[in-house]
């Protein structure tokens, strides 16, 4: 799927780039938090021995970023895109429209919901931007 990104994520995803070594797919600019799509299996090199990586790319860039990695599926990729949380299962539904269902223990609802609801709509956001799914549901 063909993601359109702005210049302004384009430009930090460039900047991550050389910081990290890491090149994001997508990019989100939400506010003061940057949301990057890594390339399944490059999560390590991006986050760094003890998140060292990613917190210097975070003091560069003066923004709170956050990693999502990319799957192949649309189940694997929705569950990273709420991680931490603990997911048990993804479900996606398509009837009227493309809905992924996703079942999180009740400890890892507030995880999975965030601050003013900001993770589950970027789960959301991402969810519909890669793989054409209309809404995230926590079960």
């Amino acid at each position: 799927m063909y993601v359109e990104l702005s210049d302004e994520a384009r430009r930090y995803i460039g900047r991550f780039d050389e910081l990290t070594g890491v090149t994001p797919t997508d990019c989100l600019v939400e506010g003061d938090r940057l949301v990057f799509v890594v390339p399944a299996g490059e999560m390590a090199a991006a986050i760094g021995q003890g998140g060292e990586t990613v917190a210097e790319a975070e003091r560069r860039l003066g923004m709170s970023i956050e990693l999502v990695e990319d799957a192949d599926t649309v189940e694997a990729f929705v569950a990273s895109t709420l991680a931490p949380a603990a997911v048990n299962a993804v479900t996606v539904s398509e009837q009227n429209d493309r809905v992924a269902y996703v079942e999180v223990p009740e400890a890892d609802r507030g995880v999975a919901i965030g601050a003013d609801g900001d993770n589950i709509e970027t789960a959301r956001r991402l969810a519909e931007r890669h793989h054409d799914v209309d809404d995230v549901q926590l079960t």
